[in-house]
């Protein structure tokens, strides 16, 4: 059975950091697209980044990618967020997302919720002074 499991939300200042985490069970990290999603109050959810399965390889949303940071430790099987210089509009609930598409290179097709198969229940991220 697939579970995503997210970690690492809470309030933070503006100009704050912080790193979500995501592990998954039923699957390897090596196998799957997996990425982040975040839906803010009354409003749609959208991408923030995925990372392909085998290569690695990347995308991230104009809105943040100056900002956060996917990564993956394959070893733990954990995805990471690094979230920098938070904004007020970031909050949100992020979640993680899975497929398993086999995607060398990542591109915005695979990165939307229709593409998504699996679903972690969110972790709420407050940027507020």
């Amino acid at each position: 059975q697939v579970q995503l499991v997210e970690s690492g939300g809470g309030l933070v200042q503006p100009g704050g950091s912080l790193r979500l985490s995501c592990t998954p069970s039923g699957f390897t990290l090596e196998t799957y697209i997996i990425g982040w999603f975040r839906q803010a109050p009354g409003k749609e959810r959208e991408a923030v980044s995925c990372i392909s399965s085998w290569a690695g390889s990347t995308i991230t949303s104009d809105s943040v990618k100056d900002r956060f940071t996917i990564s993956k430790d394959n070893a733990k099987n954990t995805m990471y967020l690094q979230m920098n210089s938070l904004k007020p509009e970031d909050t949100a609930v992020y979640y993680c997302a899975a497929s398993p598409l086999d995607l060398d290179v990542i591109d915005s097709w695979a990165c939307v919720d229709s593409a998504m198969d699996y679903w972690g229940k969110g972790t709420l991220v407050t940027v507020s002074s």
